[in-house]
């Protein structure tokens, strides 16, 4: 699932819009020609971009450049969980590897 600040701008702008209809939105930005790889490398990115958006927001806010306290808690929450998702999946990647590894031949 990506995750990226513009899809959570648009569903905290729309506050009826239904988690289904959020993920069917996000959906329709992958091709389905994208390697595990790619999808991967993509992802990476966009936590890496929503970490630095988030610490943009938090360093605005204390110079006084950004007066939406809630934007910018908002952004920090996106940030860590973009964060834990990608933690966990590579900690089930890491399981999976040992799983295999230690498999008898």
């Amino acid at each position: 699932m990506k995750v990226t600040s513009a899809n959570t701008q648009v569903q905290l702008n729309n506050p009826n819009a239904s988690a289904k209809d959020a993920v069917s939105n996000m959906q329709r930005g992958h091709s389905s020609s994208q390697s595990f790889m790619e999808r991967l490398e993509n992802g990476l990115e966009q936590v890496a971009t929503t970490q630095s958006n988030a610490a943009n927001l938090a360093r605005n806010y204390e110079l006084g450049l950004e007066n939406d306290l809630a934007k910018v808690m908002v952004g920090q929450q996106v940030s860590s969980l973009a964060f834990q998702l990608t933690l966990n999946v590579r900690n089930k990647a890491l399981s999976a590897y040992k799983d295999i590894m230690n498999m008898p031949v």
